[in-house]
């Protein structure tokens, strides 16, 4: 059978690869991985004769040819990306060039950066009574987004907003998110390099996020996390609990105690 492997390697951490991940990169013939992303160490765990490629050097083309040319000789091959391959994983026009010719793709899920970051600031990000809904997006910059997508419009349900891709655009950030009703004392949590052993963590408001970003140079590799469910001391607060486990809430595996 020709196919590829397309897996996510996680946001970092070597062991945040699922096991079905790790058990495909044991195995593999063949691995290309996103070089600048990916950790070395991870891909350390590769047979000892597996033939290991760094794509970052390499048009679309020249890259699935590549891909293209193991799988025809045999190779059991895998793409080993960061984070999530089906949240900007770019893998999309890859798999259209694989199918033209002839080879299947199966993706194997990996831990994404939103979820390592979340992880990292120990946030909740869908709170009972607060916001249940997570927006995954990024500020426009040279790549557009659509029309009906502009971070002020979706800023405008309020509840917790993800950014990708947004680090250099922290002031575009503040300035939608305030027209859109804002409060300029909103929370606010960057993680950069989330889960690598290098991890920064900036705690800030909408008011201050440009310029806490800007004193630690931080402008690549990095998720905002933006809205009250980001606030440190929610923890402090009773109004804001989970209906789950309380023990006045009948469900179908218990049946709650009446309140006196």
């Amino acid at each position: 059978m020709r196919k590829l492997y397309i897996v996510g390697a996680g946001p970092g951490d070597p062991d945040l690869i699922t096991v079905k991940g790790l058990k495909l990169l044991q195995e593999a013939d063949v691995i290309l991985y996103t070089d600048s992303l990916v950790n070395e160490e991870l891909v350390a765990r590769a047979k000892p004769d597996a033939e290991v490629l760094q794509s970052s050097g390499m048009a679309l083309e020249e890259m699935v040819g590549l891909l293209i040319e193991r799988i025809d000789a045999g190779k059991k091959v895998i793409r080993l990306h960061t984070g999530d391959p089906s949240v900007y994983g770019a893998i999309m026009e890859q798999m259209v060039l694989l199918k033209e010719a002839g080879i299947e793709t199966e993706i194997i899920p990996g831990v994404s950066s939103v979820f390592a970051a979340a992880a990292a600031v120990g946030a909740e990000l869908t709170v009972p009574d607060l916001t249940q809904t997570l927006i995954l997006t990024r500020a426009e910059g040279r790549t557009p987004v659509p029309e009906r997508e502009k971070l002020r419009d979706l800023a405008s349900h309020h509840c917790t907003l993800a950014l990708f891709l947004s680090a250099t655009l922290t002031k575009k950030v503040v300035r939608e998110l305030t027209e859109a009703g804002w409060s300029l004392d909103t929370p606010v949590a960057v993680v950069q390099r989330a889960s690598w052993p290098d991890q920064q963590i900036v705690r800030t408001t909408l008011q201050h996020l440009d310029e806490e970003m800007g004193k630690l140079g931080i402008r690549s590799h990095a998720m905002i996390l933006a809205g009250w469910a980001l606030d440190p001391h929610i923890h402090e607060k009773t109004e804001y609990r989970s209906k789950l486990y309380d023990k006045t809430f009948t469900h179908g595996y218990r049946k709650g105690v009446k309140s006196p």
